[in-house]
């Protein structure tokens, strides 16, 4: 008999590893939401309303053999898991591939496309009123939303507030200082090394920092907050969930403590910075391995943390790209990377669409 692959979630890499074994094994991606999210391109999305129907692909092409069900899982064992629907899908094989939440709009909670839509919308329409933006958090959401509200709207005053001293610790200095002067031409203000209360939800505001630099703004947004989504893991499973959320996995993306459940993407342990790339690497590691194991031949592949990385567009023509193998990338290249398109056609192409 075929084996059952079910597949808890149905971003990067859960799509990715869900098709990688439909021709192998009966696979069934479970997925509360109605159509892939494209969250890369969230924040061109909020300032360019036009770009906002790139980000939902349908998933009815993804799978030729396996399907897709639309709902979420309240609880996964080893050998089964249990929809909110109340149906139990047995595995014989599973994949954790829930990711994690992040504040709107590089991520939505939003099941619905329409319902999607409609906030990105009445955000876009928010922001395109406001005079000025505060940002709270100087990583790449952050950077990257600075850098796209300045290419829309260059007059807007966009500053960002992070407690950490550096700009995109970890990473080289000719990156950081190529990142730093670029901001500075788009005049984005930064305020390194401090933090400022929590601003009030809705309306104007002024809040000083913890150094006393008042700051006047008619919008906020947090750009930090990763939340590994691992809260249905139930029995042995849970075992492997640390204080954090995420999981513990072996070299061979296998649950610590099980041999036929892997783990994929943002809940993972690995040390490495979370993207779609890393996602991406993840399912194909964690597609060869259960392919192997249906099989009955060859040994199963090991995943190495990716090296220090980043490509950092701040709107479709500025950023920068840093990577070991080629180090600084300027611009121009950045764009040519993620910028001008933000890697929709990839995607497109992943669903089985283009």
């Amino acid at each position: 008999m075929t084996a059952t692959v079910v597949v808890i979630g149905g971003g990067y890499g859960g799509a990715s590893a869900a098709k990688a074994l439909d021709d192998v094994a009966d696979v069934v991606l479970v997925e509360p939401k109605d159509r892939f999210v494209h969250h890369v391109g969230a924040l061109r999305g909020l300032v360019e309303p036009a770009f906002a129907d790139q980000l939902f692909l349908p998933y009815d092409q993804l799978l030729q053999r396996g399907r897709v069900v639309r709902d979420h899982a309240v609880a996964a064992d080893a050998g089964a898991v249990t929809l909110g629907s109340g149906e139990r899908l047995e595995a014989d094989y599973l994949v954790l591939a829930t990711g994690a939440s992040y504040p709107f709009p590089a991520k939505f909670a939003d099941h619905d496309t329409e319902a999607a839509k409609a906030k990105l919308r009445a955000a876009h329409d928010e922001l395109a009123g406001a005079a000025s933006v505060l940002l709270l958090g100087a990583g790449p959401v952050g950077l990257e939303l600075a850098g796209e509200i300045k290419a829309k709207w260059p007059e807007k005053a966009v500053t960002i507030v992070d407690p950490a001293p550096e700009l995109v610790p970890g990473f080289p200095e000719e990156f950081r200082a190529s990142v730093r002067e670029q901001l500075e031409e788009l005049g984005v203000e930064l305020l390194l090394g401090t933090s400022v209360e929590t601003p009030p939800a809705e309306g104007g505001f002024t809040v000083a920092t913890a150094d006393g630099t008042k700051i006047t703004a008619d919008l906020w947004f947090r750009c930090f907050g990763n939340v590994p989504a691992t809260g249905y893991l139930t029995g042995a499973l849970a075992a492997a969930r640390l204080a954090d959320g995420r999981v513990e996995v072996t070299p061979e993306l296998r649950l610590a403590g099980q041999e036929k459940v892997f783990a994929l993407g943002d809940i993972t342990a690995v040390p490495e910075a979370k993207m779609a790339r890393a996602a991406a690497e993840h399912a194909e590691v964690v597609a060869a391995n259960i392919r192997a194991l249906i099989q009955g031949d060859g040994e199963l592949a090991t995943y190495e943390a990716a090296p220090p990385g980043m490509a950092l567009p701040l709107g479709p023509h500025k950023g920068a790209t840093y990577t070991l193998e080629s180090g600084l990338l300027d611009a121009a290249t950045t764009a040519q990377i993620k910028g001008a398109d933000l890697m929709v056609g990839r995607f497109v192409t992943l669903l089985g669409l283009g």
